[in-house]
C-alpha cells in the first residue's frame, strides 16, 4: 500500500508543477515528512533527505515537462540559461545552508515561504508595475499571432535567480514557485513561456542542488524509486493540460493547497 501512496504522490506533485510551473516540491516535501510521521519504515526522513529526495524527484518531473513544451516551441531556452548562471551557484549554496536548520525553524520557514508564494500568486493581476525598458529584449508569437515582448537586466536577472536557487536548493521546492512570480510581473514573460521556461530553469538547478545533496547522503532512493515513474507522467501530463486549459482555476486550489500546507507546516513547527 505504502508503495501505491509513493506513486500518487509522485504524479499529483508532478502534473500540479509542471502545469504552473512550480516544480513539484511543495507536494513533495510536506508529503515526505507526513508519510515520516505515519510510516514506521519512513521514519528516518528528515527535512533534509526530504528536500534532497524532492530535488532529485523535480529533474525527473522537469526533464519530462521541458521535453513536452519543447515541443510546443514554448520554452526560452536563452534566458533560462541566464537565469541558471545566478540560480546555479544559489543552489549549491542553499543545499549547504540545510545542514544548519533544525525541523522547527525548517517548518515555520517553509511554511511562511509558501504564504508569500501564494500571495503572489493571488494578487499577481492586481499588481501595476512600470513598464521598464529593459537591457535584453525578447518577444514570443502565441498561437493567435499575438506579439508579446519581454525583458530583462542581466544584472537584476542574475542577482534574483542567484537568491531563487538558494531558497530553491534550501527548501527543495525546485525555485518555479519563486521564480514564476518574478518572471510575470517583473519581467512580464508571457505565462505560457514563464511556465515553460521556468521548468527548464528548475531542471538546471536541481541538477546542481541534488549533486550537493547526494554527496551529504540526503537521498532516500527507496522512495526515488516509487515516486518517479507518477512523477515522469505528471510532468507530461501537466504540459499536455497547460496547453489545452485555462490555469485560472488550477491557480485558485493551488493557492488553497499552498496556504493549507503552509498552516500545516507552521502549526507543527511552533509545536516542536
Amino acid at each position: 500500500m505504502e508503495w501505491l501512496v509513493l506513486v500518487l504522490i509522485g504524479l499529483i506533485s508532478g502534473t500540479i508543477g509542471s502545469l504552473v510551473g512550480l516544480g513539484g516540491g511543495i507536494i513533495t516535501v510536506p508529503a515526505l515528512l507526513f508519510l515520516a510521521t505515519i510510516y514506521p519504515s519512513y521514519s528516518e526522513i528528515t527535512p533534509q533527505i526530504a528536500v534532497g529526495t524532492s530535488l532529485v524527484l523535480i529533474i525527473i518531473t522537469a526533464l519530462s515537462s521541458v521535453f513536452s513544451y519543447a515541443r510546443q516551441n514554448r520554452v526560452d531556452f536563452r534566458s533560462g540559461w541566464i537565469f541558471f548562471l545566478g540560480s546555479g551557484p544559489g543552489s549549491i549554496l542553499g543545499a549547504y545552508l540545510t545542514n544548519f536548520f533544525s525541523p522547527k525553524e525548517f517548518n515555520i520557514g517553509f511554511g511562511v515561504l509558501m504564504i508569500v508564494v501564494a500571495g503572489l500568486l493571488t494578487f499577481r493581476n492586481r499588481l501595476n508595475l512600470k513598464q521598464i525598458q529593459w537591457s535584453v529584449q525578447r518577444e514570443f508569437i502565441d498561437p493567435d499571432g499575438n506579439i508579446n515582448r519581454y525583458g530583462y537586466h542581466l544584472p537584476i536577472a542574475l542577482t534574483v535567480s542567484f537568491v531563487v536557487g538558494i531558497i530553491s536548493s534550501l527548501f527543495g521546492i525546485g525555485g518555479g514557485a519563486l521564480m514564476m512570480p518574478v518572471m510575470l510581473l517583473v519581467f512580464r514573460f508571457p505565462a505560457h513561456v514563464a511556465t515553460a521556461t521556468s521548468m527548464f530553469l528548475i531542471f538546471l538547478s536541481s541538477l546542481v542542488g541534488s549533486s550537493v545533496h547526494l554527496t551529504q547522503g540526503n537521498v532516500d532512493w527507496w522512495a526515488v524509486l516509487w515516486i518517479a515513474p507518477g512523477a515522469y507522467l505528471g510532468g507530461n501530463l501537466g504540459a499536455w493540460l497547460s496547453n489545452r486549459m485555462s490555469s485560472q482555476g488550477i491557480l485558485i486550489a493551488l493557492r488553497i493547497m499552498i496556504v493549507c500546507v503552509a498552516l500545516k507546516m507552521i502549526v507543527e513547527g511552533f509545536s516542536k
